[in-house]
C-alpha cells in the first residue's frame, strides 16, 4: 500500500497539495529522523520546502504544539 507523507505544511500551501496529491496519511510536521523511518519504499512524500533529496534535521521534532495547551503557557 503506498501511503502520502506531507512535511512541513503550515499555510494555504496544503489546500494546494490536498488538490494534486489527495489527503495525506501521515503529516509530519519537520523532516527528521523518526518522519524518515516512517517513509516506506512506495511512498509518496510531499515537501512544503525545500528539495527532495534534502537531508533531515539533527534533532526530532514535535509531533504537535498545542497553541491553548496551559501546560505550555
Amino acid at each position: 500500500m503506498r501511503c502520502v507523507h506531507y512535511v512541513g505544511f503550515r499555510d494555504d500551501r496544503y489546500i494546494s497539495a490536498l488538490r494534486v496529491f489527495g489527503g495525506p496519511v501521515f503529516i509530519h510536521r519537520v523532516w527528521d529522523r523518526r518522519a524518515r523511518r516512517d517513509i516506506g519504499e512506495n511512498d509518496l512524500v510531499v515537501f512544503a520546502n525545500g528539495p527532495h533529496d534534502q537531508p533531515p534535521s539533527e534533532r526530532n521534532g514535535d509531533d504537535l504544539t498545542e497553541l491553548d495547551d496551559p501546560a505550555r503557557k
